[in-house]
């Protein structure tokens, strides 16, 4: 069973919503982690309201309410997996005097509940909002063209959204990951898990 496909007409609905509503943002509100989290909670409700309004239903972007526990537990495992695999690999690169650990480590803020904030908006909500859009969505849509094509180019379009100076290879690696764990899966809870824990675990270790 392909992994259901996204029609234009809702794609452009609601990646258009999504842009206005960050440029509504930018332009109403100083740079905030308060603002960038209702800004990415704004987004999530208009691209579940296009999809439902649309008729489609939220299940035609792996959301079906039904199996949101095994989508859940399926995260887990994904990520349990992928955790030992980057494990391994960073002790290979230490032994080979590499420090793998210090190209993911992110700025954290220093208050507490600056930092707490920091933890709830990039670790639950923004990996919620980015997956709908781009595993949900444009994944869904490319689809039509065959899985590879549709893992590429949502990859490409999820990186070249994140700011990066360097060869963005979180991003990469994510994209692929979460775009193969939603075609195989069938389920956005999935690479929403996947991408929640990965981000979680990302701060963490930058603690």
């Amino acid at each position: 069973m392909e992994t259901k496909q996204v029609n234009i007409k809702t794609l452009v609905i609601a990646a258009s919503g999504v842009l206005l509503i960050e440029l509504a943002s930018r332009a109403a509100f100083a740079s905030s982690l308060l603002a960038l989290g209702l800004t990415r909670l704004a987004q999530i409700l208009l691209m579940l309201w296009v999809v439902r309004a649309a008729g489609e239903g939220i299940a035609s972007i792996g959301l079906d309410r039904s199996k949101w526990f095994h989508g859940l537990r399926r995260g887990f495992l994904w990520s349990a997996a992928f955790g030992a695999l980057a494990l391994a690999a960073m002790v290979l690169f230490a032994l080979a005097g590499l420090d793998l650990l210090s190209t993911i480590r992110t700025p954290l803020p220093r208050e507490a509940h600056t930092l707490t904030l920091f933890f709830i908006v990039g670790g639950v909500v923004a990996p919620v909002a980015e997956e709908i859009l781009f595993r949900g969505l444009v994944y869904g849509f490319f689809r039509r063209w065959g899985a590879i094509l549709a893992v590429i180019l949502s990859t490409a379009l999820f990186t070249i959204a994140h700011p990066f100076q360097n060869l963005p290879l979180t991003q990469i690696v994510g994209g692929l990951l979460f775009a193969s764990a939603y075609e195989l899966e069938k389920n956005l809870l999935v690479p929403i898990t996947i991408h929640a824990l990965g981000n979680l675990a990302i701060f963490a270790l930058s603690v």
